[in-house]
């Protein structure tokens, strides 16, 4: 009898410690899941200033597939929609960009370069979704062209033109774009014109090699300049007329087509035609440097 209580009182032991055990690590595992960090994260603005945040997650290696099968995708994203709602989709097997979708199928995420949308019985919901860089700190508003493919940022109080058309190559060489103007309030007491100094985004249709010379006058000065990983290609142009001076700078990006380019257009008076102290002389740094700053968080979506 005695043996036999020392024999339950052992199984009892082992009970607790397996149970020990087994909740040891599920509470480690739990963990781990809860910790795991995004391979990367994405904010998309989509049509109608619809926005997504993705979270995206690598998973687990995949088992082997069968001879003829694809390799089963691992992957899961975190969407959360600006309609409030917030996703987690299972990665899923692709011909073409990145699908995620629920067991049903009723919402689908696709995600492509720099693009994505969200289909949800069989309608898209979330469409022309481009992704955002990141905001620097100055450049807190944001525009997405899902039709032509591209994202911007843009410090507060520009205005912007989405009917934009530069005219200067004259008749029948109109080049459409989007342009952001800044506000009156930068050139207010100085020589800057506060009527079209700004930037714009440009596209031609149809080319073989983007350059910048598709954007100005023939025999304009033109480089290639590397900044931030991405190659342009340069050209500047300047103009006069009755103390009016204009300067244009033209960054185009070659091996895009329709070909894509950014112009800085600046618009400042002679100084000199003012009686003294009326007026100060415009901080072009400052001014170049923000126009940097919008060019560099452009976006190309496929």
């Amino acid at each position: 009898m005695k043996f036999k209580k020392t024999v339950l009182k052992l199984f009892a032991i082992a009970l607790i410690l397996a149970g020990g055990f087994w909740l040891f690590t599920g509470l480690k595992e739990k963990a781990a899941l809860t910790s795991k960090t995004p391979i990367s994260r994405v904010s998309y603005l989509c049509k109608g200033q619809k926005t997504i945040e993705a979270a995206y997650y690598s998973g687990p290696p995949a088992p082997t597939p069968k001879p003829g099968e694809p390799p089963r995708p691992t992957g899961s994203v975190a969407l959360k929609l600006s309609d409030g709602r917030s996703l987690e989709l299972p990665q899923t097997i692709s011909a073409s960009g990145i699908r995620y979708a629920n067991q049903n199928e009723s919402i689908i995420f696709w995600s492509k370069g720099n693009g994505a949308f969200v289909l949800e019985n069989n309608r898209q919901t979330f469409t022309g979704c481009v992704a955002l860089s990141p905001d620097p700190g100055n450049l807190p508003q944001a525009y997405a062209d899902g039709t032509e493919g591209f994202s911007v940022r843009y410090p507060a109080g520009y205005k912007i033109n989405t009917d934009y058309r530069y005219q200067e190559l004259g008749p029948g060489e109109e080049i459409g774009g989007v342009k952001f103007t800044i506000p009156q309030s930068t050139a207010t007491g100085t020589n800057l014109s506060g009527y079209d100094t700004g930037v714009s985004v440009e596209e031609i249709p149809n080319t073989k090699d983007c350059q910048a010379t598709l954007f100005v006058y023939p025999g304009a000065k033109t480089e290639t300049v590397t900044d931030g990983g991405t190659q342009y290609s340069v050209a500047t142009s300047t103009g006069a007329g009755a103390g009016n001076f204009y300067e244009e700078k033209i960054w185009a990006i070659p091996g895009t087509n329709p070909c894509v380019a950014v112009r800085y257009l600046i618009h400042s008076t002679n100084i000199y035609n003012y009686p003294p102290g009326a007026v100060k002389e415009f901080d072009r740094t400052s001014l170049l440097n923000q126009f940097d700053e919008i060019r560099r968080s452009l976006i190309l979506a496929p």
